[in-house]
């Protein structure tokens, strides 16, 4: 395949991403703009689109460069949790002992509240970059480990079989079978932990107030500055968004012999 064919197909793949949202992403912002008129609603209640883009071209390094923080953040707990999760999905897949040793305690993280303990983490760790890092890789913790697990043990026991009646080694059933068998759930698991590790980044930012959309967030809610607040919302989303179809034309691209990937594309 050469460079030209593969451009054109990756762009189409991504506007078979873009295009469907967009329309629908158009009418209602067409719909908010002449409610928003119509109802003569005040603009620190709810502003209209067109103030919201008018603010957001006041400024627009301004955003991006706080959008690039709460990434860069979110991308690094993301990075740290899910590490973590997948190694410890290996060793619970292989050991039933190690599944109701560890599973508890991943349950017990999913279900703390991480808005209360985020101000005990700027307390231990400052107000730097550590605590969002934390948060983001707690929130991410826990459907990563659940999927890879998973997709560890959905293995096709024909293909095991064979493994086994060639005398491979665990080390190669794992290379060879199961890493191909949790690829499919580690790319579902990545589509749903990286927009939670950007909630998570921007929740901490509430409570170290030195940078990032959580900070921009927080003190236009505090100013009653609305055109600004749905201006760092509106980057955030199109962040979370544009990180969706990124992971999706990858994992088009790398799983293409799964049938999830193939059933998509006929």
């Amino acid at each position: 395949m050469s460079i030209q064919e593969f451009t054109q197909r990756s762009l189409r793949s991504i506007l078979a991403y873009v295009a469907p949202p967009a329309v629908l992403l158009i009418g209602i912002v067409a719909f908010w703009e002449f409610y928003v008129d119509w109802r003569d609603i005040s603009i620190i209640v709810v502003p209209p689109p067109s103030a919201v883009v008018e603010r957001f071209f006041e400024n627009p390094d301004f955003f991006w460069k706080e959008g690039g923080y709460t990434l860069y953040e979110a991308t690094l707990g993301l990075m740290f949790g899910s590490s973590v999760a997948i190694a410890l999905a290996v060793l619970m897949a292989h050991s039933k002992l190690a599944e109701r040793t560890f599973l508890p305690l991943a349950i017990v993280i999913k279900v703390t509240p991480l808005v209360a303990i985020a101000p005990v983490l700027v307390i231990i760790f400052g107000f730097g970059t550590t605590p969002k890092i934390i948060v983001a890789a707690l929130l991410s913790f826990f459907p990563t480990l659940i999927n890879a697990m998973t997709g560890f043990r959905d293995v096709n026991e024909g293909a095991h079989s064979f493994l086994r009646s060639v005398h491979a080694s665990p080390w190669q059933v794992f290379w060879k079978l199961r890493v191909p068998s949790a690829m499919p759930y580690l790319f579902a698991a990545l589509k749903v932990t990286y927009p939670l590790a950007l909630i998570g980044a921007v929740v901490a930012e509430w409570f170290t107030g030195d940078r990032g959309l959580g900070l921009v967030i927080f003190s236009a809610n505090a100013n009653l500055d609305t055109p600004t607040l749905f201006v760092a919302i509106g980057v955030l989303a199109i962040t979370g968004v544009t990180i969706n179809i990124v992971l999706s034309v990858i994992e088009r691209r790398v799983l293409f012999w799964h049938e999830s990937v193939r059933s998509t594309t006929t």
